[in-house]
């Protein structure tokens, strides 16, 4: 990867599909899973979409949330990439009920 990948964080918040995202230096969302399961299974998935990007974001399961931390150390930032994998953690967090809060 290369600083031609790096972002703005007013990129990344205008992006389509980063919606509940915030960007206080690097990129993070809290979802509302509402159980230790639900929250579970979104994690599982986080971790199979992280391997298959080779991106892998700062976790963090509570009882009734996930905590999702992205960035790029390549970059010293954001990057395409975060947006990318923000996308599809978002959809995969609707697909189980799970809201950004």
């Amino acid at each position: 990867m290369t600083a031609g990948d790096a972002i703005a964080p007013e990129e990344f918040v205008a992006a389509e599909g980063t919606d509940g995202w915030r960007v206080p230096g690097l990129a993070e969302a809290v979802f509302r899973t509402g159980s230790f399961d639900v929250g579970a299974r979104l994690v599982a998935r986080i971790a199979e979409l992280a391997d298959a990007a080779g991106h892998h974001p700062d976790v963090d399961l509570r009882y009734g949330s996930v905590t999702v931390r992205l960035t790029s150390h390549d970059v010293g930032g954001l990057s395409r990439r975060d947006v990318a994998l923000a996308r599809e953690i978002g959809a995969a967090a609707r697909a189980l009920g799970a809201e950004p809060s």
